[in-house]
């Protein structure tokens, strides 16, 4: 059985690098709200608590019951994990008297600590908490500390307990990577088996096992997410597979002959449905963004439903959901983190739809999802494809939809998407696409005055999206496709550049 981490979520903005990290480890990890039932600890080599915006020393911060785990398993708490540690097991927190914000450097580190084994003294780390650890309890040792953080690191005494009060998942922090693996492979002894080629392996068997000869239907989207699903999905159960494409009418241009042509060549059974009439009429006045997720996600059921009844006792709905799209959709009642957004593909079916769901990328970060792709031989090409969200242009458009701003924005994002390809610059971007502003401006065309739409282009640098940089696109490309924009779309006058990270921003603007 494969071995796992688990990671309890105090809603730190960081909580889903911690798990990208320790996968980067080949160590499968999961995370789980603080206060979730829906995990047994006994399945798990070791524990991570996450940071988090609260103070332990208030009345409404989050306090879980570690009776479980500590000092029966090994537990690493990371800033408010080790505070609160600190707090709850005799030692004292309290407000900081400096700012314990951006990067720092060990200035002690205990000698022969294999927690920090492979570390040199002036690591650079990354803080960021405006508590301290005042005084460590009784039992505990002090095994690293900054110029400024006395309590960097502690460890507890005869226990596999650890507590650190800066970020080893974020990048600015060195060695943090080294570190999570002196913890987890040193310390946890937690086995490093965690690949495509055990995934490939393990998921076949699993669907086999959970399918069985049973019906599945599938939609594709011409994506990574759900072509890797796919072929997944196909290895496992063959010709039981029947994979759909829908047209939701908020496609990149000429996308879905495009996509269909391209599923010929690899042995899959695809129908093409078009139901673009079908989804813009139902999306016809609605301008809140959850409103049109909702929508689509509807509607994208409803023609699934359609589409399965034509086939013989088929069972099972496949998607390419995959990790980020569960993070970002599940809040526990009373937990840390709100809701971001909703995902269309995320979440039960509606009572009328008897299929049961099958989602084989589930607990993958899509950095993982393209590294399976590759072992199972899928083209570079499209394992290289940009990420494309589901809604499609529907949340690209900001306020309401209709036929014509999808064939204004789908001239915009041709442009846009054939330019970088044109100058070498698609495979340096991890997602880019434009928006169609719900506002017109001032222009001058030639002699006449205009008022119309403004659109901007975003160009984001990623690993898993999770967090994101804008990318600095050179300005003579900009200029041109400006011109190219405002010059071959009519409609347009105005051409904006996002230059906004994740977080604060998301990579949608919807």
């Amino acid at each position: 059985m494969q071995e796992k981490v688990l990671i309890l979520d105090f809603g730190s903005q960081y909580t889903q690098l911690i798990a990208r990290r320790v996968r980067e480890l080949n160590i499968f990890c999961e995370i789980f709200p603080f206060n979730s039932e829906n995990f047994k600890v006994e399945n798990y080599k070791a524990v991570i608590l996450s940071g988090s915006p609260y103070s332990v020393r208030a009345d409404d911060a989050p306090h879980p019951d570690l009776s479980a785990i500590k000092g029966k398993k090994p537990l690493l708490g990371v800033c408010y994990g080790a505070q609160f540690l600190a707090h709850n097991f005799g030692g004292k927190v309290g407000a900081s008297n400096t700012r314990e914000y951006g990067r720092a450097n060990l200035s002690f580190i205990k000698a022969d600590e294999l927690f920090f084994e492979g570390v040199n003294m002036g690591s650079q780390v990354w803080m960021s908490h405006s508590d301290t650890i005042v005084a460590l309890p009784e039992d505990c040792e002090l095994i690293a500390s900054t110029h400024d953080v006395e309590n960097a690191a502690f460890k507890i005494n005869n226990e596999n307990t650890y507590g650190i009060q800066f970020h080893p998942e974020v990048y600015h922090s060195k060695d943090g990577l080294k570190i999570l693996e002196n913890f987890l492979v040193k310390i946890s002894c937690v086995a490093q088996t965690w690949t495509p080629d055990s995934f490939v392996e393990t998921t076949v068997e699993n669907l086999k096992k959970q399918i069985g000869n049973d019906k599945v239907v599938l939609g594709l989207s011409g994506g990574v997410d759900s072509t890797v699903a796919a072929v997944l999905l196909s290895k496992a159960i063959g010709k039981n597979l029947y994979c759909i494409f829908v047209n939701n009418g908020l496609l990149r241009k000429n996308e879905f002959e495009n996509v269909l042509d391209q599923y010929k060549h690899m042995g899959l059974n695809v129908k093409g449905v078009d139901a673009s009439a079908r989804f813009l009429k139902e999306l016809k006045g609605e301008s809140d963004p959850e409103g049109k997720r909702k929508i689509i996600g509807r509607v994208f059921i409803e023609v699934f439903d359609d589409e399965a009844h034509l086939i013989e006792e088929v069972k099972w709905l496949a998607q390419g959901t995959i990790y980020p799209d569960v993070i970002e959709s599940v809040s526990a009642s009373g937990g840390p983190s709100a809701t971001i957004k909703s995902h269309h593909n995320v979440g039960g079916l509606p009572d009328f739809m008897k299929l049961k769901i099958v989602e084989p990328l589930r607990m993958l970060f899509k950095d993982e999802v393209r590294r399976v792709g590759a072992t199972l031989g899928i083209d570079a090409e499209l394992l290289g494809r940009h990420p494309f969200p589901g809604p499609g242009l529907g949340i690209r458009i900001l306020g309401d939809i209709t036929a014509e701003k999808v064939k204004m924005l789908q001239e915009v994002d041709a442009i846009f998407i054939n330019g970088l390809k044109e100058w070498g610059l698609y495979d340096k971007v991890w997602q880019a696409g434009a928006m169609l502003l719900p506002v017109n401006s001032v222009g001058v065309m030639g002699d006449e005055r205009t008022y119309e739409k403004a659109v901007v282009l975003r160009a984001v640098e990623s690993t898993d999206g999770m967090t994101a940089d804008w990318v600095n696109l050179p300005y003579e490309f900009l200029q041109k496709t400006s011109n190219k924009i405002i010059n071959g779309v009519k409609g347009v006058n105005r051409v904006v550049y996002d230059i906004s990270s994740k977080p604060p921003a998301t990579i949608e603007w919807e």
